[in-house]
């Protein structure tokens, strides 16, 4: 069975027992478990379900692994014939969640 949820305006295909990362969510602690409601998808092999804008009445069930920030990342901007060059990084921050559950309405 998998499902697919919409978390921070982007969305995961997730199976029972999966680590994925997800954007920053700062308020919670690691350890914390949380549902995830905005269920757009819900399928367990044979029969799919597409929501509405969601499945109703559909639920994922997960729990707070740990936050973290990925490995940096370049930018650059460059223009011809101008000597103006700039570069810059970041580190996303990101939060790693475990699916316990998926249930269907």
């Amino acid at each position: 069975m998998y499902a697919i949820v919409g978390v921070a305006g982007f969305q995961f295909k997730v199976a029972e027992d999966q680590i994925i990362r997800v954007p920053l969510m700062a308020k919670l602690e690691a350890g914390q478990k949380i549902t995830l409601d905005n269920v757009l998808l819900i399928s367990d092999g044979t029969s799919t379900e597409v929501g509405r804008p969601s499945v109703s009445g559909a639920s994922v069930e997960a729990e707070i692994v740990k936050h973290g920030r990925t490995r940096k990342q370049l930018a650059a901007v460059y223009k011809k014939r101008k000597d103006y060059r700039r570069r810059w990084g970041f580190r996303a921050e990101f939060t790693e969640i475990k699916v316990s559950a998926i249930h269907r309405a």
